[in-house]
């Protein structure tokens, strides 16, 4: 938006010295903040050379700008570098998509899969000690067993179970996320053959 003042500068100017004299007074010419063509090419070289390679080794510009910074005492703008390195196909806007995991279908019959899990927290809401809730749920049904204990430990999922196994049965498959606490060193024969506990 120009004001009628500016419009009226503008006229003066135009009748004075014809259309040429509109044209901003830069036009054509390198930016007065502008980098030396021979600096771009250098830095570009030395980011071809040391800071590129294939798509997971490559550095992006704001650690390549950094390491120019650093390494080799040259400074220049992240956002510069980044310009740069799209125009000699250095670097990409492509983000790295992390690997899409498909949710696992539910089991379709109970006792197919209980979950076994131990989760801290304040479950009695300040009137007692923080506890450990032993909670197994069926996969296929949602149903729910629980019990408040002090610890996660081996003892404390044995007592769970044998919990659920009296009231629904034996399960046919038991997940947990194999915390330390389920797990046991591997005995001397077993290392030597290279078998898992």
């Amino acid at each position: 938006q120009l004001s009628y003042r500016q419009v009226k500068r503008l006229w003066k100017r135009y009748q004075e010295g014809g259309a040429a004299v509109l044209k901003h007074g830069h036009a054509g010419k390198t930016s007065n903040r502008g980098k030396a063509e021979k600096f771009r090419r250098k830095v570009l070289r030395l980011v071809a050379a040391k800071y590129s390679g294939s798509e997971e080794e490559r550095f992006g510009p704001t650690l390549a700008a950094e390491h120019l910074a650093e390494e080799d005492g040259l400074a220049v703008d992240a956002e510069t570098l980044r310009r740069w390195m799209l125009q000699e196909g250095l670097w990409t806007r492509r983000r790295k998509r992390k690997a899409y995991r498909q949710r696992r279908e539910r089991k379709r019959h109970f006792g197919e899969l209980v979950q076994l899990d131990g989760s801290f927290h304040d479950w009695l809401a300040g009137r007692g000690p923080e506890g450990c809730l032993m909670d197994m749920v069926d996969d296929a049904t949602s149903t729910v067993l629980c019990r408040l204990g002090t610890q996660e430990t081996i003892w404390a999922a044995v007592g769970v179970l044998r919990a659920w196994i009296g009231k629904y049965g034996v399960p046919r498959a038991l997940y947990t996320d194999w915390k330390n606490v389920y797990k046991r060193q591997a005995t001397e024969s077993e290392r030597v053959c290279g078998e898992a506990p």
